[in-house]
């Protein structure tokens, strides 16, 4: 059974569940991937967050398809998958194929971002545009009308367990006020019950975590936790 959603489901599902907490699978125990994935799903999250990088365009490695495909045999929640690499037009088919529901890139690695945004929209997922904290905003504007989502980046990405950097609360603001922009905005890095509740303020919707949720003793906890600091301020 095809568990994949299309552009329109994920969007008004993850709407509703907003202020949604996506589960960063990069601090899970992948020799128990199952049931891990299986753990977070019962403890609340909205979705799966899934870091790919290329060791190109981070200074990190970690896993492609065969992941994503395990990760959605083990759940129908939202695959929400966050392409860290270059030439990510080479590889959108195959990670749709193997269950992304979203695929977001990044304009660092992309100069003209649309034809990978248009593809990725073809594929019948939804499509985002990811952007770090030293990148200004101008650089993404010609691109919000044909995104699906907006992830403002709160670390560089590579790797996990980085600080939180307050510059993304400005950016989530400029995207929350603006009229033109109806994509979800979603937030990732160094997010936690101290700085959540900033991110939810400033007007994001999505908010990926990962060890908020994996090393705390307790998953649900950790989940009801984020949530509730997340509504206080939305």
């Amino acid at each position: 059974m095809d568990s994949r959603l299309d552009r329109a489901e994920l969007a008004s599902q993850l709407r509703k569940e907003a202020p949604a907490i996506m589960a960063s699978l990069l601090f899970c125990d992948f020799c128990e991937l199952r049931r891990e994935v299986e753990a977070v799903e019962e403890a609340g999250v909205a979705a799966m967050h899934l870091d790919v990088m290329d060791g190109h365009f981070v200074p990190n490695f970690t896993y492609g398809m065969t992941i994503v495909e395990a990760a959605r045999r083990a759940t129908d929640r939202p695959i929400d998958v966050h392409l860290m690499i270059d030439n990510p037009a080479q590889y959108v088919a195959e990670f749709r194929k193997a269950g992304a529901d979203n695929m977001t890139i990044h304009i660092e690695a992309v100069p003209d971002p649309r034809p990978v945004l248009d593809k990725i929209r073809a594929l019948g997922a939804s499509a985002g545009l990811a952007i770090n904290p030293p990148t200004p905003l101008s650089a993404i504007e010609p691109y919000l009308p044909h995104c699906d989502l907006i992830l403002v980046m709160s670390v560089m990405p590579g790797f996990g367990g980085q600080k939180f950097d307050p510059v993304a609360l400005e950016k989530l603001r400029t995207l929350k006020a603006r009229t033109d922009v109806h994509a979800l905005l979603e937030v990732d890095g160094g997010v936690a019950v101290d700085t959540i509740g900033e991110c939810a303020e400033a007007g994001a919707d999505l908010f990926v975590t990962g060890s908020a949720i994996f090393r705390h003793e307790d998953y649900t906890t950790a989940v009801h936790e984020l949530r509730a600091a997340a509504v206080a301020k939305k």
